[in-house]
């Protein structure tokens, strides 16, 4: 009996005391946003914290998205990297040769028994970060297109239509032509010169920007954007620099802080800038399409998209990837990719995310909002028009913002300026290519 009575209050005590919960598995999120756009990451990732119990994701800012790519590299060498990490569109080739470094996003998504549709995705967001068998490698985060933003007050205070055409290149032309004689000092500025201006420039009017499919047909590509429909639209924007129509600001997005403040009038910029743009601007703003060239076959075709994809690194235990891949269905579901798209300008990754937009009359309530999917969408992309998948891609980059520099300031024409970066950005290719045979 004393012994029945024993066991009984050990029992009783046990039961009070309360155990230990199983801790979440945790896992890293790398990514570039600051800003506006930061804090949306940091809401979504707070979402999903505080949606179950199982996982926690523990989001980092890690510089810009050079800088993002650079940190998750370094990482990998210490064995120090994150399951998760963000990596802007040019960097899809150099993801995709570092073998042992990625783990793809199918392969993710398989292994851990998760439900996963590549088909939901839209088809010219899906195709850029697809292998050439049809397998989803990352996973499409932030996706944006260029287009054209107007300060219709600095229109009407130049006493022209704000409701004017700007489809074309020569019609901007015209009204940059007006703003200047009414003395505006900022009438056109742009963020991102070579993805705008000679990325989709050339998809936009069915031109190729490399040899091999731009790149998607192999290594062994070789840059052709210096061709005639590239050259007259970086010498005619060279012209309107020398006048005092275009206003160079910066390699990035250094342009997007005079538009908001309402200093220009004419900006081109990523449909992304919606985000800021609607926070900042005590003007009254409208989007519109990216302009095209009159005259050229072909055009408008499809622009090309950027931003960044979230790339799964190799190197954790299997329970971090069943973390990830609930986090990334989370980041796909339609309620999340339609809020996302609604809040920040970017493309829904998502057909569905789309149609529920539609079907909420957000695109009613803020007219123009629509105009980055349609323009995506609206034709299917050509060999030109679905992408860019070059190596050494950003340092690239770095080579044409020089010779476009050399273009604005006057020191260099056009052809001059694009076929130097043609033949030093084709010796970083060689490079790329000889290091991943």
């Amino acid at each position: 009996m004393k012994n029945i009575l024993i066991g009984s209050m050990i029992a009783g005590a046990l039961t009070s005391v309360a155990l230990p919960a199983l801790a979440a598995t945790e896992i890293q999120f790398w990514h570039a946003f600051t800003g506006r756009l930061g804090d949306l990451v940091a809401e979504q990732v707070e979402t999903f914290n505080n949606s179950q119990s199982d996982y926690k994701v523990v989001a980092s800012h890690k510089g810009n998205y050079s800088e993002t790519l650079n940190a998750g590299i370094a990482a990998f060498r210490a064995k120090e990297q994150p399951e998760i990490l963000m990596v802007f569109e040019v960097g899809t080739a150099t993801m995709m040769s570092a073998e042992g470094a990625v783990k793809p996003v199918h392969q993710v998504m398989a292994e851990a028994g998760a439900e996963f549709d590549p088909n939901a995705y839209i088809g010219s967001v899906k195709g850029y970060y697809t292998s050439a068998s049809g397998d989803m490698l990352s996973l499409p985060f932030n996706s944006s297109t260029p287009v054209l933003w107007v300060n219709k007050d600095a229109l009407k205070a130049a006493g022209i239509d704000p409701d004017t055409d700007l489809s074309t290149w020569q019609k901007v032309g015209e009204v940059l032509d007006k703003l200047k004689a009414s003395g505006h000092e900022c009438p056109l500025t742009t963020a991102w010169q070579s993805w705008i201006h000679l990325e989709n420039m050339s998809a936009y009017h069915n031109t190729p920007f490399a040899t091999k499919d731009n790149g998607f047909g192999g290594l062994d590509t070789e840059l052709a954007f210096n061709g005639p429909v590239q050259v007259k639209h970086i010498q005619t924007m060279g012209d309107w620099a020398k006048d005092g129509k275009f206003i160079y600001a910066g390699r990035r997005n250094e342009g997007g802080a005079n538009f908001r403040s309402g200093e220009c009038a004419l900006f081109t910029e990523s449909s992304a800038g919606y985000a800021g743009i609607k926070n900042e601007a005590e003007f009254e703003f409208a989007v519109r399409p990216l302009p095209y060239w009159e005259g050229v076959d072909g055009a408008p075709q499809n622009t090309i998209i950027g931003g960044a994809s979230l790339w799964v690194m190799e190197g954790h235990d299997p329970e971090d990837y069943k973390a990830v891949a609930a986090f990334l269905n989370f980041l796909s579901s339609t309620d999340i990719q339609a809020k996302w798209h609604q809040d920040t300008g970017y493309l829904p990754i998502t057909s569905a995310a789309g149609d529920k937009t539609k079907a909420d009359g957000f695109y009613d309530a803020n007219p123009g909002t629509d105009i980055a999917v349609i323009q995506m969408t609206a034709k299917e992309p050509t060999a030109n028009s679905k992408g860019l998948r070059l190596g050494s891609f950003d340092q690239v980059r770095g080579i044409i913002d020089e010779e476009l520099e050399a273009v604005w300031s006057g020191d260099k024409d056009a052809q001059t300026a694009l076929d130097s970066a043609v033949e030093r950005g084709n010796q970083l290719v060689r490079r790329f290519e000889q290091a991943n045979n």
